[in-house]
């Protein structure tokens, strides 16, 4: 199985630069000692197989702690989820994937018409 790989983005102004350039993104913030964010991490990669036109980035809110208060995080991990730069979806901490998955496909749908 091939799992698409996350674009590392290490600033703030990286991000905001990613954001800008990808019509469809998916933002997956996390911080390395964070056993949730590691365990669902491949699994996102793998949901993410079914979404090829969307660009994924990674961002570690404890290298770059000005995301935080970019985008009002409290907990980890966060996924973040832009359409032409506007935040459309955000799932955080404890993530059903089935319902993440309905909601991407209704986003997706959307994005293909």
């Amino acid at each position: 199985m091939f799992l698409r790989e996350f674009h590392n983005l290490s600033s703030l102004e990286e991000v905001d630069r990613w954001i800008a350039e990808n019509e469809l993104a998916l933002l997956y913030i996390s911080r390395p000692n964070c056993s949730v964010c590691h365990g669902l991490k491949p699994q996102v990669q793998k949901l993410m197989d079914k979404y090829p036109a969307m660009e994924l980035g990674h961002a570690d809110v404890q290298q770059t702690e000005e995301l935080a208060g970019r985008f009002s995080i409290f907990t980890v991990p966060v996924l973040l989820v832009f359409w032409d730069g506007k935040e459309y979806l955000r799932e955080a901490r404890i993530i059903h994937m089935g319902l993440l998955e309905e909601k991407l496909d209704k986003l997706y749908n959307n994005v293909a018409e």
